[in-house]
């Protein structure tokens, strides 16, 4: 994994430049909540019952950039990487085999084209979400993935506390 760099949100720009920018801060922090760790700190779950693992979070994030901007927004024939229909909390499933530099390699790329397919469109452009036959602009799959990303970091923080009882933004 290479060293997250986060940039702080403009305070003063436009609406596209503040809903990417604030995006960009939400998708470093996860990077950040993730540094330093070994594969298996990042498989290691918060707390028992629950299951839930930075790793997870990572490639569950990678399914959720996948699924709004490339499936959604560009229509896409997108598969998903780790969920199906048969288990669709697979991207939270790890195993001893999955590995932080695997997981990060894929929300890498899937950021990226997240950031390719969201530049070709107005924030009005209106998609058809085919699962569910509802209509989103742009804007509104910005809002929501900093509302996923947000709380997401919430559960990193906790986690990250609970191995090494690092804290902070």
């Amino acid at each position: 994994m290479t060293t997250a760099e986060r940039q702080e949100a403009p305070t003063t720009g436009d609406e596209r430049t503040s809903l990417e920018g604030w995006l960009d801060f939400h998708r470093a922090t996860l990077a950040l909540k993730c540094e330093g760790l070994d594969d298996k700190q990042l498989r290691e779950a918060s707390a028992p019952p629950s299951g839930l693992t930075l790793l997870g979070l990572v490639r569950h994030m990678a399914e959720v950039e996948r699924g709004w901007f490339r499936r959604v927004l560009d229509g896409q024939d997108a598969p998903p990487i780790w969920y199906s229909e048969e288990d669709q909390d697979g991207d939270f499933r790890v195993t001893e085999a999955d590995t932080g530099e695997a997981a990060f390699a894929i929300w890498r790329d899937e950021v990226a084209e997240a950031r390719a397919a969201a530049a070709c469109h107005s924030l009005d452009k209106v998609v058809t979400r085919r699962d569910r036959h509802e209509e989103y602009n742009l804007r509104w799959i910005y809002l929501h993935m900093i509302e996923e990303y947000a709380r997401h970091n919430g559960h990193a923080d906790l986690i990250r506390e609970r191995i090494d009882g690092a804290t902070g933004d």
